[in-house]
């Protein structure tokens, strides 16, 4: 006799995971299937930061707030390692600073919390910070550092231990119809399907994936050796080159200036979509990036003139003594020019939800919520 879910969901990464959680929470029996092992995607090859500053005003920071909440439930319920650290988006030029005064100008009517602060107030908050020329920085609270690695592997045993969700690695998903879930050579039956399968565009409803004006991105990252407690970078840090990255910026009158200047100075930089980030974690490493290619220019060898090009540009505003870099490596994530989370239902009982343009961390349990609510009909 094949067992009976109410929702069979592919994918352990983080959207999987938290729609999921989503549904085992109102009571639903809940399977999850993962293709490989564990979750290998771009779950676990990120930051690990819980980001709502960097998104715009309206539905995005909301969505991202809300997630932010659940989050915080999830994390502490499990026990999960988590750090409130907030965040710096440090300045270092004048036209980096009017971006940043020009977004705290306005961030009351879009319900941001955010403040400037000036040299001496970010160095008594991290002395690794470069103090040279620093001209102030803004500091956000809202965001959240956890250590992807660890949340992608203990949430799956958190959600069978508490909501008895059922998982299913090593078994990937070949079709569906309803009720019946192709998977592991064995037939499941499931009244619905969440298909959260990252940037895997193939295996299930190629021709709605074909048809969605997805594309994939590259990003290249590193990771540090651990510190301990011995030193710790406080906030999660970003500078000047990110005001260009994120969508939060894009209205303020100077960004086109700043853009400018980085494309004559700094080209390399943008011809690679370089922006530079840094969060720690438990342990005290410290993960370092990234980059952004798109498509076609998508290879599986690393460049490492971009690992030079993040370091370099790194230095330039922390100061990590016998910095070692252990690791290397790149994520390929699914990303849409203009909507928050496509979704689209290409058969009865199945819905594909792509992750959110590699902000899948921050956004996650709130979309899930939302879709969920939708698809049962609750308002």
């Amino acid at each position: 006799m094949k067992q009976q879910f109410d929702d069979a969901v592919v994918g352990a990464g983080i959207m999987g995971l938290a729609h999921a959680y989503a549904l085992a929470k109102r009571g639903r029996r809940v399977i999850v299937f993962e293709r490989n092992t564990r979750a290998m995607g771009a779950s676990v090859r990120n930051f690990g930061m819980l980001w709502p500053i960097g998104q715009p005003a309206g539905i995005p920071f909301q969505t991202a707030l809300r997630s932010r909440a659940i989050w915080l439930e999830v994390l502490r319920s499990s026990g999960l390692w988590h750090e409130l650290t907030g965040s710096l988006h440090l300045a270092y030029h004048d036209l980096e600073v009017a971006v940043l005064q020009e977004f705290i100008a306005e961030a009351p009517s879009g319900h941001y919390g955010c403040e400037w602060m000036n040299a001496a107030q970010i160095t008594s908050q991290s002395s690794l910070i470069n103090p040279t020329n620093l001209l102030g920085a803004m500091w956000s609270s809202t965001e959240i550092c956890i250590d992807p690695r660890e949340v992608v592997a203990g949430l799956p045993v958190w959600l069978n231990e508490t909501y008895n969700v059922q998982f299913e690695f090593n078994c990937a998903v070949t079709g569906y119809n309803q009720p019946t879930v192709m998977a592991g050579g064995k037939e499941w039956r499931a009244n619905n399907l969440y298909v959260c399968s990252g940037e895997d565009f193939q295996t299930l409803y190629p021709e709605a994936f074909a048809a969605s004006g997805l594309y994939r991105v590259k990003l290249q990252m590193m990771r540090s050796q651990p510190f301990g407690d011995e030193l710790r970078i406080g906030p999660m840090l970003a500078a000047g080159l990110t005001l260009c990255h994120y969508k939060n910026f894009q209205d303020c009158p100077s960004l086109p200036a700043l853009r400018t200047r980085f494309e004559n100075e700094m080209p390399e930089y943008m011809r690679y979509g370089i922006h530079v980030m840094a969060s720690q974690h438990a342990r005290g490493e410290i993960t370092i990036g990234d980059s952004h290619e798109y498509d076609e220019a998508i290879s599986p060898f690393d460049k490492e003139e971009i690992n030079e090009l993040i370091l370099a540009y790194l230095r330039a505003f922390l100061h990590i003594p016998n910095l070692q870099i252990v690791q290397r490596w790149n994520g390929v994530y699914a990303a849409h020019a203009a909507e928050l989370c496509w979704t689209n239902r290409p058969a009865p009982g199945a819905t594909i939800i792509a992750s959110p343009s590699g902000r899948g961390m921050t956004m996650s349990f709130g979309i899930a919520e939302k879709i969920v609510a939708e698809i049962l009909g609750e308002h």
